[in-house]
């Protein structure tokens, strides 16, 4: 079984106001369908919030630990996530990919110490009746706080260890953790071996840049891979591009 994040820096314009990256999407999209059309199973797809989601949540002051207590806030975020999540579908649903949506806004809440709770029981359902479930970034009822964000990455975690994913994949807009010199460093199972060359997000993120993605790889079980786009479909047909992280 395989958890598959598109990264929102990957399928919109990132720097540009609830902006798609077509191009890209398209690109992915081709690259899921030809994977299961070859035979492969159990997939579910996470993404990113882009310039959809993340613009929203900073224009309003939302990130994972800031909350807010004011509903138009939580629906502008929520809103534009559900557009995008509707793209994605679209361009899966094309193609004849089976995709559903799983809104994490009405899954899951977080508890006044920020402890997450996402029930996964309807995304293994979904997986046994041959569906492809796409959940999304979004906002999430928080115990103190109002609403928070739940980042790609926590529910990349989440669903891992939920589902006992096999593999874990997050499609990224560079090839992979690159360190000073901008190569591509093949492996990580350290994160303060690393720590150095891990900035913030260049674009709007409130959820954390690749820092925050790989000490989220670091704590799973499962062996994850952060790769390009262009090398998606070699990740969905086994291989290992990338940074492999363990």
């Amino acid at each position: 079984m395989i958890v598959l994040k598109l990264g929102g820096s990957v399928i919109t314009e990132k720097d540009r106001p609830e902006t798609l990256d077509g191009d890209a999407l398209e690109r992915a999209a081709d690259a899921i369908a030809a994977a299961l059309e070859g035979g492969l199973e159990d997939l579910v797809v996470v993404h990113g919030g882009g310039s959809f989601g993340h613009h929203n949540a900073s224009e309003h002051g939302v990130s994972t630990t800031e909350g807010t207590h004011d509903a138009n806030a939580a629906l502008d975020i929520h809103g534009a996530m559900k557009t995008l999540n509707q793209f994605v579908l679209r361009w899966l649903l094309e193609r004849d990919v089976q995709a559903v949506p799983v809104h994490p806004f009405s899954a899951g809440h977080r508890d006044r110490d920020g402890a997450l709770e996402f029930p996964t029981g309807q995304v293994e359902t979904m997986l046994g009746e041959g569906f492809v479930p796409v959940l999304h970034g979004d906002v999430i009822a928080h115990g103190g706080a109002g609403a928070t964000v739940i980042s790609g990455d926590e529910l990349v975690a989440e669903l891992a260890a939920a589902l006992d994913a096999d593999r874990i994949g997050l499609c990224s807009t560079v090839p992979g953790v690159l360190d000073d010199s901008d190569t591509v460093v093949d492996r990580i199972d350290d994160f303060d071996a690393v720590a150095d060359v891990l900035g913030a997000s260049e674009a709007t993120d409130v959820t954390g840049g690749m820092a925050g993605k790989v000490r989220t790889l670091l704590a799973l079980e499962a062996e994850a891979s952060i790769f390009g786009l262009e090398t998606l479909d070699a990740f969905l047909a086994g291989d290992n591009p990338g940074t492999t992280i363990d």
